[in-house]
């Protein structure tokens, strides 16, 4: 019975463990994309076409925010367009096109929650430059003309 009774209390220590440990995060960045994420300016994003090659890289303003580099672009432009055929597939590159890079999957996204955070993230990253683009980033979202972007690491 003794055994029992120790092989009972083992599991239930194990359990409880699990249960009431605090959660991990874990993050779809390595290090070195987490540093270079939280310091530079711009992300460089090469879509994939049609016959899977990578675009020229294009320089944008971007924000990291739940595990995923964002981006707010007018939806003419082939970024957009790829993704909407059904394109998902980029790389990304971090601070500069030789920069940190990952590969990841874009998704159009619509979520005034999301836009808020980065109406905020812009006017702190881009300081001056964002009080020149503000109204285009918020009129853009409201009619139409400009989406949001969501790249997660693949």
């Amino acid at each position: 019975m003794r055994l029992s009774w120790s092989v009972f209390a083992v599991a239930a220590m194990l359990v409880g463990t699990f249960i009431f440990a605090s959660p991990q995060q874990s993050s779809a960045f390595s290090s070195d994309q987490q540093k270079a994420l939280d310091s530079a300016k711009y992300v460089y994003i090469q879509s994939a076409r049609k016959d899977g090659k990578l675009s020229k890289p294009a320089e944008i303003w971007f924000f990291h925010h739940k595990d995923a580099v964002w981006v707010c672009s007018p939806i003419t432009t082939h970024r957009v367009k790829r993704i909407k055929a059904g394109q998902t597939k980029a790389k990304i590159a971090i601070g500069k096109p030789d920069g940190p890079s990952f590969n990841a999957k874009g998704s159009i996204v619509k979520d005034p929650e999301v836009n808020k955070v980065m109406f905020e993230s812009f006017a702190k990253k881009y300081g001056d430059g964002w009080s020149s683009y503000e109204k285009q980033f918020k009129d853009g979202l409201a009619d139409g003309s400009r989406t949001l972007i969501k790249y997660e690491a693949e």
